[in-house]
């Protein structure tokens, strides 16, 4: 297994910190908001005073199934920071989320030093592509990309976030769809792909109310990936936020995607290091490469 950590002290001039995690709650710092919010994986106890945690500038609160951000007056509703070189807008939405997933930030460097050292023109297909953090990367190491997600804001979100970075001229096409439908008619039109990375939801909605359940359309999807691979495909990753399944159960599925290319698969989970040390689990991962 490996394991990739986001250290605090690597990104700590770059507009992120896990300051604290404890009682099921983090303490992060985006920028020079500071802010409290659920975090499942964190049973330990709390390293800092109470006292810090109240001075937080937001805090969410669980309200039932859902819940809300209570600001302190004077904290904008949406700001903007510089993370790993990259500029991203964020916003206090409903789920919790910002709109940045710092841990993420490890596949971004790795794809990176991936897409530079192949020495060819290499396409992308990102799907479940989010705010656009790891499209950047690979903007940014001089591939084309595909960015598509069934929801409009995040694909909104993630082409300011790529002008906002001084990419704007990169051959990126941004597309809101269901995943599912768009492979589909990619197969039938013969168009292939160096690089495909998927981070899908457990449950989720399509653009037209398309549902999906990772239990059921996870692995045959992944099937049907295969069809999309070009003659000399480079890598793969499959990432889960709050999955059902193990890195080890990522990692056989995506082998469905990827077996007779030859390469290495490799799985495990992605931690963020606070600022005292200890390591708080951030999601799941599976990734192969030749």
């Amino acid at each position: 297994m490996e394991t990739l950590i986001l250290s605090a002290d690597t990104y700590h001039n770059s507009g992120y910190e896990l300051l604290d995690s404890g009682n099921e709650e983090k303490l992060e710092r985006y920028g020079n908001i500071i802010m409290s919010r659920p975090d499942p994986q964190a049973i330990w106890k709390k390293s800092l005073l109470e006292d810090e945690w109240k001075n937080a500038d937001a805090k969410y609160i669980r309200e039932g199934s859902t819940g809300k951000w209570e600001l302190k007056e004077g904290i904008p509703e949406t700001w903007q920071i510089k993370f790993a070189d990259f500029v991203f807008n964020l916003k206090f939405l409903p789920s919790k989320h910002l709109g940045l997933f710092p841990e993420q930030s490890a596949h971004w460097k790795w794809l990176e030093e991936k897409i530079k050292s192949s020495g060819r023109e290499i396409s992308v297909l990102n799907l479940f592509a989010y705010t656009g953090g790891v499209t950047m990367a690979c903007a940014h190491a001089g591939a084309s990309v595909v960015h598509l997600d069934a929801s409009k804001f995040v694909v909104d979100a993630a082409h300011k976030n790529l002008d906002d970075s001084g990419l704007g001229d990169k051959p990126v096409r941004f597309i809101v769809d269901d995943v599912r439908k768009f492979v589909e008619r990619e197969i039938k039109r013969g168009n292939k792909y160096d690089v495909i990375l998927l981070d899908p939801p457990v449950y989720g909605k399509g653009a037209n109310d398309e549902v999906w359940k990772i239990e059921e359309d996870l692995l045959p999807f992944l099937i049907r990936l295969k069809e999309l691979w070009s003659e000399n495909p480079l890598a793969m990753i499959l990432n889960g936020y709050s999955s059902i399944y193990s890195h080890m159960t990522y990692k056989q599925m995506l082998g469905e995607s990827v077996d007779n290319l030859g390469g290495e698969i490799q799985s495990g989970e992605l931690l963020i290091r606070e600022n005292s040390g200890r390591l708080l689990p951030s999601g799941i991962f599976a990734r192969w490469s030749k």
